[in-house]
């Protein structure tokens, strides 16, 4: 069948990234074909388009979506035509109309969760699950540091941590971001461009610290997190927002405290398909219940994907971004 999608022949700005017309074949063994209705929008994206995380050119791009089952391959048994799924993992290629997908990477969507919520949550929202529930097991009375607050996993951060009786110290960029990232629950906000944030983190803790850091920013703020944290604290570098951290000297997290680091990803957290559902589970289980609200506060058309880029890295965007087929 004939379909459209977004391809990159090369890397660099969002001009490289063009609307063709391809096929789509019939699913194969252990696939499904997938009629997409939202696609999300994620930094990962851009850092494939530039490519900083390489590619195989040409390819697709993108790995966020919820979609409806269009046919299966043979041996699927989990999935059936009609059923309403989402998935946010590779193969690349999210930024199109229709696709085969592995089925083992694609989970069901309950009537609870709509497809552009789906589109918005996936990929940030079971990076939240992991960070929250697995590398850093977030309990009642424990103090955080989330930078980006007001980003697509920030503010899921946020709320899911509120839930679970953190406390939540979050980094935004401006006063607007600021506001929203209060609204969702955030118990302290700071403008870090303007202030000493390592400070102010110590002022609000009483010279305690925090015991995580969530930083999906990168350059600009890793060793100002290391001197946020506690004693035995754990510093989770998660993404490179305003670009990758340079080389650390392991000498210093004896020094400040026989700190952790970490550099985790979701591809490894949800390797196993058992994993990846029981994930998706507790993520669908806190939105249903509206412990976390998934607010889409952009949408573009998935043909102008490349404006859509333009204003997520000119930080331009708040919550999630959908691109519309």
């Amino acid at each position: 069948m004939s379909s459209h999608a977004i391809r990159i022949h090369k890397t660099g700005g969002p001009e490289v990234l063009t609307w063709e017309t391809v096929e789509v074949g019939a699913p194969g063994s252990g696939q499904v074909r997938l009629t997409q209705t939202a696609i999300g929008l994620n930094f990962i994206d851009v850092y494939h388009r530039t490519g900083l995380y390489p590619a195989q050119l040409p390819s697709g791009i993108g790995m966020e979506a919820a979609a409806v089952v269009d046919a299966v391959g043979p041996d699927v048994t989990e999935l059936k035509p009609g059923d309403r799924v989402a998935y946010a993992s590779g193969p690349l290629g999210a930024y199109a109309e229709a696709r085969l997908m592995p089925a083992d990477r694609v989970v069901k969507l309950p009537d609870s969760v709509t497809d552009r919520q789906a589109a918005a949550m996936m990929l940030q929202g079971l990076t939240a699950q992991y960070l929250l529930r697995r590398t850093y097991k977030v309990q009642a009375g424990d103090r955080i540091l989330v930078h980006a607050a007001a980003g697509g996993v920030g503010l899921i951060l946020v709320q899911w941590a509120k839930h679970l009786g953190a406390t939540v110290i979050g980094t935004v960029g401006s006063d607007a971001k600021a506001r929203l990232a209060t609204a969702h629950g955030c118990d302290h906000v700071i403008l870090y461009l303007q202030e000493d944030f390592p400070r102010h983190v110590r002022e609000v803790t009483q010279g305690a610290g925090v015991n995580v850091v969530y930083d999906g920013v990168g350059k600009d703020t890793f060793m100002g997190s290391l001197d946020c944290l506690a004693p035995l604290g754990m510093m989770v570098s998660f993404g490179n927002a305003s670009g990758p951290v340079p080389p650390l000297d392991l000498l210093l997290l004896s020094q400040k405290g026989s700190l952790f680091v970490t550099r985790p990803t979701l591809v490894t957290y949800t390797a196993k398909r058992s994993d990846l559902v029981a994930a998706a589970a507790d993520l669908f289980d806190v939105v249903t219940k509206g412990a976390v609200k998934i607010e889409v506060n952009q949408t573009f058309a998935l043909r102008q994907a490349a404006d859509a880029h333009r204003a997520l890295e000119a930080r331009a965007t708040s919550g999630s971004t959908v691109l519309l087929p």
